[in-house]
């Protein structure tokens, strides 16, 4: 009898086993679905179960109740289109140089030759198809279509980038704020479909997106297939339907969040009606914390510090929720690290596909989802923002390095759609131990030296792959980015090349032309001002001398200046070029004025002057700058920059 019983326990255990294996297993009998829904500007408390005041989300709490929750989930970069290359990449933005948010003037866009978790689906025989925000590059090379997906029904980039005020009154001709952004497509595949010209347009997107979304689960359910549903939502300027017009405490922010929500719902309805609950992993994240100087029309990222376009954990920590009917057990809430770019290895994995053939910096956190409580799949993750390495973190503790960061802090935030002012500020060497100051209130620096010691060398690692700017770092692991038009690297030879250069004032660190002598370095720049060959100054005048070393016989002197206004660069509004032989008395050899007009064009402008024949060893060239963008800039009052590629001597 005691041989049976233990025969009997042998066997349970070894069937038990088996399930947990099973369930970890990255071999399917039928191939799971993935859907991703991605919000726009959703913050960390902007969920039921995160917090939430003023609405309800009850299909998201119930996607949470039936699957994990992430409460230290993590975005690369507080902003659109990078946070989105990372998701779709699993690349820190960096290794993919997409920055910022791209806009109707960018000429670049996510490189084609970057393998997207659509392209990694494709190969397994996967439907993909995407309905919303793509902003990963407008220009049709860079579209949905070429980047892995069968189908794409959505706008190219932010909501905010069409010619309306934030008042929703269409501004129309020049002389007006916004008025530089064409209308805005809606696209279907690779056309213009439409144009969304008004807030009534605005508040049907969540809606069409939706339809589209389950119209797709429904023609796939028979195969397997990947949705990605990017909300344009809720981005400024929020609009939403009459469904849920007046439907929260909160307001329009609250009315958006439930319509969204909605949504969810109607996805979750989708799978249901065709079987497919129990074969779908679904994945609810935002693509950063909230845009607090809107105010009233903005989220809440609280407890957390700050919001979007920093890289506090305001920021970069987000919302996210998993739910897979009999893999993830339902109800799990975990503060294990996590992130987008960890999403498309997992898939991967789920998935046997192939990953990319180039390296990505994700990993597979499955065993997060299948509530492991062994292993830890993220140990570390880095914090950049506009190629600088802000933070670094491992486990519990967060270094921030010294850098200067956009500030909501004592700002009077906006109302009813309309922004507030930024503030700026500056931190430190600062560490945080996020497990006990999720916060980031107090700077322990002082007490633990031996982390720092650990956290820097991280840092180091990082700057020897991606670069930082901060450190003026090259990253030996940096891929282009697509663009619309190759690289244009047009080499020049004068008399000027590697001679010493000294500058009144600095560039700025984000656009150093490749440092200190870029100016005589014998490369020109393009038209695209993000080539790496233009240096830029911000709201500065610019003054450059350069020593040829001795007095030599030359004929011109001539400096190239860039224009692009939709990026606030403008042409000084006078240029000096002066000489001199002592280097102590200059004399001006030719002065231009420049008048500022309006222009949507990108354009260089060659400031040139011949000389009389005689020795020279010292050149000036002095830029007044615009100073702040004129009043019918939509950066009015921002700061005017200046960019200069060569001096260029003959």
């Amino acid at each position: 009898m005691k041989i049976m019983l233990s025969s009997w326990f042998s066997l349970l255990l070894l069937f038990q086993l088996s399930v947990v294996l099973t369930s970890c297993n990255s071999s399917y009998e039928d191939p799971p679905n993935i859907i991703i829904i991605f919000t726009d500007d959703q913050g960390y408390a902007d969920v039921g179960k995160y917090g939430a005041k003023g609405f309800q989300t009850p299909n998201l709490d119930l996607m949470a109740e039936e699957g994990i929750r992430f409460t230290d989930f993590h975005v690369s970069q507080a902003v659109c289109s990078a946070s989105r290359a990372s998701l779709l990449t699993g690349c820190y933005s960096e290794r993919v140089s997409i920055q910022g948010a791209l806009h109707s003037r960018s000429r670049i866009g996510l490189n084609p030759d970057e393998e997207t978790i659509a392209d990694v689906l494709k190969k397994k025989g996967y439907a993909t198809g995407i309905f919303g925000k793509w902003h990963l590059g407008h220009h049709e090379k860079f579209l949905p279509l070429q980047q892995g997906f069968d189908e794409f029904f959505g706008l190219p980039y932010s909501n905010d980038m069409w010619p309306v005020g934030f008042d929703g009154k269409p501004l129309d001709g020049n002389g007006t704020r916004k008025s530089y952004y064409p209308q805005l497509a809606l696209i279907e595949g690779n056309e213009k479909i439409e144009e969304v010209r008004t807030l009534e347009d605005q508040s049907r997107l969540t809606t069409r997106y939706t339809e589209r979304a389950v119209s797709f689960i429904n023609k796939n359910k028979d195969k397997p297939f990947f949705l990605y549903l990017p909300h344009s939502m809720p981005h400024v300027p929020l609009a939403v339907s009459d469904k849920f017009k007046g439907e929260s405490e909160q307001g329009l922010y609250g009315d958006v969040i439930m319509e969204i929500d909605w949504s969810v719902g109607q996805i979750l309805k989708a799978l249901k009606h065709n079987k497919l609950d129990e074969n779908t992993l679904v994945i609810f994240a935002s693509d950063n914390g909230p845009w607090l100087n809107f105010g009233n029309h903005a989220g809440s990222a609280f407890p957390l510090r700050e919001g979007k376009g920093t890289m506090w954990e305001g920021g970069a920590r987000v919302p996210c929720i998993m739910r897979w009917i009999g893999k993830i057990h339902p109800g799990t809430v975990t503060d294990k690290l996590a992130a987008t770019i960890d999403i498309l290895p997992t898939v991967a994995k789920i998935t046997s596909a192939p990953m990319p053939k180039n390296k990505i910096d994700g990993i597979d956190i499955q065993s997060i989802l299948y509530g492991s409580d062994e292993t830890t799949p993220r140990n570390e993750f880095y914090y950049y923002y506009g190629a600088e390495l802000i933070a670094v973190r491992s486990g519990q503790w967060k270094l921030c390095f010294p850098h200067t960061y956009r500030s909501y802090k004592g700002m009077e935030p906006g109302q009813d759609g309309f922004p507030g002012k930024y503030g700026r500020d500056t931190t430190e060497l600062a560490l945080y131990d996020l497990q006990n100051d999720i916060s980031e209130t107090t700077n322990v620096i002082n007490h633990h030296p031996e982390i720092i010691n650990i956290l820097k060398a991280l840092g180091e690692k990082a700057r020897s792959e991606l670069g930082d700017r901060l450190t003026e770092s090259q990253g030996s692991e940096v891929r282009p980015p697509g663009r619309l038009t190759p690289a244009r690297t047009l080499q020049v030879a004068h008399k000027a090349i590697g001679k010493k250069v000294s500058l009144a004032t600095t560039f700025h660190r984000k656009y150093t032309g490749g440092g200190t002598h870029a100016l005589t370095n014998g490369i020109k720049g393009s038209e695209d001002y993000t080539d790496g060959n233009w240096q830029g100054f911000e709201g500065n005048d610019f003054e450059a001398t350069v020593d040829l070393g001795s007095p030599i016989k030359l004929k011109e002197i001539k400096a190239s200046f860039l224009q692009d206004q939709v990026a606030w660069i403008f042409y000084p509004v006078s240029i000096d070029i002066l000489t001199s032989n002592s280097g102590d008395e200059y004399n001006i050899i030719k002065k231009f004025n420049n008048q500022t007009k309006q222009s949507l064009e990108q354009e260089i402008k060659v400031f040139a002057t011949t000389l009389p024949d005689e020795k020279i060893r010292f050149i000036k060239i002095k830029a007044k700058s615009q100073g702040e963008c004129p009043s019918w800039h939509p950066g009015d009052g921002g700061p005017a920059w200046i960019f200069i590629d060569e001096i260029v001597v003959q």
